[in-house]
Protein backbone atom coordinates (compact mmCIF):
# COMPACT_ATOMS: atom_id res chain seq x y z
CA UNK A 1 0.00 0.00 0.00
CA UNK A 2 1.45 3.57 -0.76
CA UNK A 3 -0.39 6.64 0.39
CA UNK A 4 1.09 8.66 -1.84
CA UNK A 5 2.45 12.35 0.43
CA UNK A 6 2.53 14.13 -3.08
CA UNK A 7 -0.02 15.79 -4.93
CA UNK A 8 -2.08 13.61 -7.37
CA UNK A 9 -1.20 15.40 -10.14
CA UNK A 10 2.56 14.17 -10.29
CA UNK A 11 0.79 10.43 -10.94
CA UNK A 12 0.95 8.79 -13.96
CA UNK A 13 -2.84 7.06 -14.93
CA UNK A 14 -1.35 4.10 -13.47
CA UNK A 15 -0.19 5.80 -10.20
CA UNK A 16 -3.81 7.69 -10.03
CA UNK A 17 -5.87 4.63 -10.31
CA UNK A 18 -3.59 2.75 -8.03
CA UNK A 19 -3.73 5.88 -5.42
CA UNK A 20 -7.50 5.78 -5.72
CA UNK A 21 -8.13 1.78 -5.05
CA UNK A 22 -5.54 1.89 -2.23
CA UNK A 23 -7.05 4.81 -0.63
CA UNK A 24 -10.60 3.15 -0.58
CA UNK A 25 -8.99 0.32 0.78
CA UNK A 26 -7.55 2.50 3.42
CA UNK A 27 -10.63 4.08 4.09
CA UNK A 28 -12.52 0.65 4.67
CA UNK A 29 -9.29 -0.48 7.38
CA UNK A 30 -9.68 2.46 9.04
CA UNK A 31 -13.78 2.02 9.32
CA UNK A 32 -13.57 -1.39 10.58
CA UNK A 33 -9.90 -2.17 12.17
CA UNK A 34 -10.62 -5.80 12.69
CA UNK A 35 -10.12 -6.06 8.20
CA UNK A 36 -6.80 -6.90 6.96
CA UNK A 37 -4.00 -4.15 6.52
CA UNK A 38 -5.47 -2.71 10.04
CA UNK A 39 -1.25 -2.42 11.41
CA UNK A 40 0.09 -0.99 8.24
CA UNK A 41 2.49 1.50 8.77
CA UNK A 42 1.24 3.99 5.91
CA UNK A 43 -1.79 4.47 7.94
CA UNK A 44 -0.07 5.47 11.20
CA UNK A 45 -0.66 9.20 10.04
CA UNK A 46 -4.27 9.02 8.82
CA UNK A 47 -5.20 6.99 12.63
CA UNK A 48 -3.39 9.73 14.35
CA UNK A 49 -5.50 12.42 13.19
CA UNK A 50 -8.30 13.98 15.22
CA UNK A 51 -10.78 12.66 12.39
CA UNK A 52 -9.43 9.76 10.74
CA UNK A 53 -12.34 8.93 9.13
CA UNK A 54 -12.47 12.35 7.44
CA UNK A 55 -9.08 12.97 6.66
CA UNK A 56 -8.98 9.42 4.75
CA UNK A 57 -11.83 11.23 3.12
CA UNK A 58 -10.04 14.19 1.97
CA UNK A 59 -7.28 12.24 0.56
CA UNK A 60 -9.45 10.82 -1.51
CA UNK A 61 -11.16 13.87 -2.67
CA UNK A 62 -8.10 15.36 -4.02
CA UNK A 63 -7.42 12.27 -5.92
CA UNK A 64 -10.78 11.75 -7.09
CA UNK A 65 -10.74 15.63 -7.90
CA UNK A 66 -7.19 15.14 -10.33
CA UNK A 67 -9.24 12.12 -11.63
CA UNK A 68 -11.95 14.45 -12.80
CA UNK A 69 -9.41 17.28 -14.30
CA UNK A 70 -7.97 14.47 -16.19
CA UNK A 71 -11.61 13.18 -17.95
CA UNK A 72 -11.42 9.86 -15.56
CA UNK A 73 -14.76 8.52 -14.39
CA UNK A 74 -14.28 7.72 -10.20
CA UNK A 75 -16.99 6.79 -8.31
CA UNK A 76 -16.97 9.76 -5.82
CA UNK A 77 -19.83 8.44 -3.73
CA UNK A 78 -17.13 5.76 -2.36
CA UNK A 79 -15.76 8.82 0.01
CA UNK A 80 -17.33 8.10 2.67
CA UNK A 81 -16.93 11.58 5.07
CA UNK A 82 -14.47 14.88 4.48
CA UNK A 83 -14.01 18.09 6.33
CA UNK A 84 -11.00 17.15 8.23
CA UNK A 85 -10.85 19.63 11.04
CA UNK A 86 -6.76 19.84 11.14
CA UNK A 87 -4.22 19.76 7.94
CA UNK A 88 -1.91 16.80 8.21
CA UNK A 89 1.92 16.92 8.10
CA UNK A 90 4.87 15.71 6.12
CA UNK A 91 8.21 16.47 6.49
CA UNK A 92 10.48 17.61 3.69
CA UNK A 93 12.41 14.17 3.92
CA UNK A 94 9.15 11.99 3.69
CA UNK A 95 8.49 14.46 1.07
CA UNK A 96 11.99 14.01 -1.00
CA UNK A 97 11.87 10.26 -0.63
CA UNK A 98 8.56 9.65 -2.30
CA UNK A 99 9.38 12.13 -5.05
CA UNK A 100 12.83 9.89 -6.03
CA UNK A 101 10.69 7.43 -5.08
CA UNK A 102 7.62 7.97 -7.94
CA UNK A 103 10.68 9.51 -10.07
CA UNK A 104 12.12 6.41 -10.91
CA UNK A 105 9.05 4.70 -11.33
CA UNK A 106 7.70 6.96 -13.71
CA UNK A 107 11.09 7.13 -15.77
CA UNK A 108 10.40 3.16 -16.80
CA UNK A 109 6.46 3.12 -17.12
CA UNK A 110 5.61 6.83 -17.80
CA UNK A 111 8.58 8.28 -19.91
CA UNK A 112 6.50 10.77 -20.99
CA UNK A 113 4.80 12.18 -17.44
CA UNK A 114 8.60 12.09 -16.04
CA UNK A 115 9.76 14.14 -18.89
CA UNK A 116 7.13 17.16 -17.96
CA UNK A 117 8.22 16.37 -13.95
CA UNK A 118 12.13 15.55 -14.30
CA UNK A 119 13.53 19.16 -13.67
CA UNK A 120 11.06 19.56 -10.89
CA UNK A 121 13.56 19.24 -7.34
CA UNK A 122 10.31 19.34 -4.79
CA UNK A 123 6.82 18.63 -5.71
CA UNK A 124 3.68 19.88 -4.08
CA UNK A 125 2.58 17.98 -1.59
CA UNK A 126 -1.10 16.41 -1.44
CA UNK A 127 -3.14 19.17 -0.24
CA UNK A 128 -4.04 17.52 3.20
CA UNK A 129 -0.77 18.03 3.88
CA UNK A 130 1.38 20.72 5.54
CA UNK A 131 5.13 20.50 5.22
CA UNK A 132 7.19 20.95 8.09
CA UNK A 133 11.08 20.62 7.77
CA UNK A 134 12.38 16.92 9.14
CA UNK A 135 13.67 13.35 8.50
CA UNK A 136 11.90 10.62 6.12
CA UNK A 137 9.13 9.08 8.86
CA UNK A 138 9.42 6.72 11.16
CA UNK A 139 6.96 4.51 9.44
CA UNK A 140 8.35 4.75 5.88
CA UNK A 141 9.46 1.36 4.27
CA UNK A 142 12.70 2.92 2.95
CA UNK A 143 15.41 0.95 0.47
CA UNK A 144 18.69 0.76 2.51
CA UNK A 145 20.56 1.01 -0.04
CA UNK A 146 18.96 3.93 -1.34
CA UNK A 147 21.13 7.37 -0.64
CA UNK A 148 17.35 9.11 -0.59
CA UNK A 149 16.42 6.91 2.32
CA UNK A 150 18.60 8.79 5.33
CA UNK A 151 16.37 9.00 8.52
CA UNK A 152 18.31 12.43 9.25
Amino acid sequence: MRLWSLHPRHLDRIGLVAAWREALLAQAVIADPERGYSHHPQLIRFREAEEPARAIGDFLLAIVDEADARGYRFARDKIRETGSLAPLTITTGQLGYEWTHLTRKLRRRSPDVWGRWRDLSAPDPHPIFSVVDGPIADWEKSDPGSSSSARS
